[in-house]
């Protein structure tokens, strides 16, 4: 059986966000870390203007956008191929090649589990053949646009797709900040990302309560969460959505490591699933480690190839070394 992985690059334009290495500054940084992410081989670089971080606060919409603006200006100049999803109801936007898939074989036993084996600070992976990395098949829904930004604000999604067309929205709220977000993405036709968050939400000055969950173990709770997200998905006439089981988010390390080990438990809902454990707590922590030694790179590399060989079909990430993408999906079927 052959997994199709998709690589979603991180850059951040603020100076909040936990690991410093996504962090640029400027347009000139923009551009040198975008080029560097697709050219390692990202499908998607995914553009985020406010932390996440535990204990960040949100700066507003137009602080969001004021970070946010210059940047989209120079995707819709200088990546002009991002205006390329194909939409019944936007005929104006063509289609364009579409971003490359990556495929992965071999076998990883189903009984292996965390903890693996503690990582080198060097990953130990094969090349890619240049053939494999631009021939391959794109996701259900998924028809070429490079970018996402990460938000969960309907009017961020709607002055971003003004400028640069078609792009995936990758909202870690599910939803619940902004009731006008799931409609407005329904109606663009737009692919987006719905986040698993036990963290409650202050917006604007107000506390918003997550989606309740299940209940039982990790899994149930976050399975009863994305049956809920699935109804009101459904009623704002939202159908092309990826599930994000929000590693970190509302969660300590035992329950994501738990969570990541029986991830496929979350195909029930027949949906992609997205992993965002990069360089976070889980990977570095029970080797007591920080998330910019070099050794969490390595751990990181080893979880996302216990979560793919689990059912994952996305790593969004910060980092894309040599050769990455043969040591995730090496040794899996």
């Amino acid at each position: 059986m052959v997994s199709e992985i998709k690589i979603m690059g991180i850059v951040n334009v603020n100076d909040d966000s936990f690991f410093a290495g996504s962090r640029v500054s400027g347009v000139e940084q923009f551009i040198a870390r975008v080029e560097k992410l697709f050219g390692e081989g990202a499908d998607v670089v995914d553009i985020g203007a406010c932390s996440s971080r535990p204990g960040s606060t949100y700066p507003g919409v137009e602080e969001e956008w004021r970070r946010l603006k210059p940047v989209l200006e120079v995707v819709q100049k200088r990546f002009p191929d991002t205006r390329t999803m194909a939409s019944e109801s936007e005929p104006s936007i063509s289609p364009s090649p579409s971003a490359s898939t990556r495929a992965a074989a071999d076998t990883l036993s189903a009984g292996d589990t965390y903890p693996l084996p503690i990582a080198s600070t060097e990953a130990d992976v094969f090349m890619q053949s240049p053939e494999e990395a631009n021939q391959l098949p794109t996701a259900s829904g998924y028809t070429g646009s490079r970018f996402s930004i990460d938000t969960f604000s309907a009017e961020i999604v709607k002055r971003a797709y003004d400028i640069i067309g078609p792009f995936i929205v990758n909202d870690i709220s599910a939803g619940q900040s902004d009731p006008e977000l799931l409609p407005l993405v329904a109606r663009l036709g737009l692919p987006y990302v719905a986040m698993h968050n036990q963290i409650p939400f202050v917006i604007e000055g107000k506390e918003l309560h997550p989606i309740a969950d299940g209940e039982g173990d990790i899994v149930a709770r976050v399975a009863g969460f994305f049956s809920n997200f699935e109804k009101r998905a459904a009623e704002a006439g939202l159908q092309d959505w990826i599930l994000d089981p929000g590693f970190g988010f509302g969660k300590d390390v035992d329950e994501n490591l738990e969570l990541l080990n029986r991830l496929d438990g979350l195909k029930i809902f027949g949906r992609e699933i997205l992993i965002g454990i990069s360089r976070k707590r889980m990977t570095y922590q029970p080797l007591g480690l920080t998330p910019s030694d070099p050794k969490t790179l390595g751990e990181t590399l080893r979880l996302e190839r216990l979560a793919i060989s689990r059912g994952a079909n996305w790593i969004r990430c910060h980092d894309i070394p040599p050769r990455w993408e043969q040591h995730l999906t090496r040794n899996i079927q």
